[in-house]
């Protein structure tokens, strides 16, 4: 069984996290290796939405399609894969930490079956690399967008 949770602090709002984050058109910009996220159902966000991402994994190009499985806005969003090489779960949890810190979580559920199972270790080691390469880019896209200097006055 594979079952890797990473979690960050971000400087902003839980909203504009959540927002962002769950966005799958933002996932090229802060995942590593997903190179493109199609809507193959129509937009917005809501339980049973799919999309397609074309992603690069060791040098492989991989499609799968994710459904949505529990969306609650701003708290916790629940993914599915519905076609990829190895079935997953994909889990986003927001908490704000005071109004202006939020403790994102990702994490990835598996069950490999037949020659994958002989990769559980290695794909437990580099989901926990790539998963906090993930998250870091996003607290920097998330920080640098919402940044908002402090006023000082005289």
């Amino acid at each position: 069984m594979i079952d890797v949770l990473t979690k960050i602090n971000i400087n902003c709002p839980k909203y504009k996290v959540s927002e962002y984050s769950a966005n799958p058109d933002n996932a090229p910009n802060w995942y590593l290796n997903i190179k493109a996220a199609k809507w193959k159902t129509p937009r917005p966000l809501t339980v049973g939405s799919q999309i397609v991402f074309k992603a690069e994994i060791l040098g492989k190009r991989i499609i799968y399609i994710y459904e949505i499985k529990e969306y609650i806005e701003g708290q916790r969003l629940v993914m599915k894969t519905i076609f990829a090489p190895i079935p997953m779960e994909t889990i986003y949890t927001w908490e704000s930490i005071n109004g202006n810190i939020t403790r994102m979580s990702l994490q990835n559920k598996s069950k490999p079956e037949g020659l994958s199972i002989l990769l559980t270790p290695l794909l437990i080691f580099l989901m926990r690399k790539i998963h906090s390469k993930d998250l870091q880019r996003l607290k920097h896209i998330i920080e640098k967008k919402y940044h908002q200097p402090v006023m000082h006055v005289a």
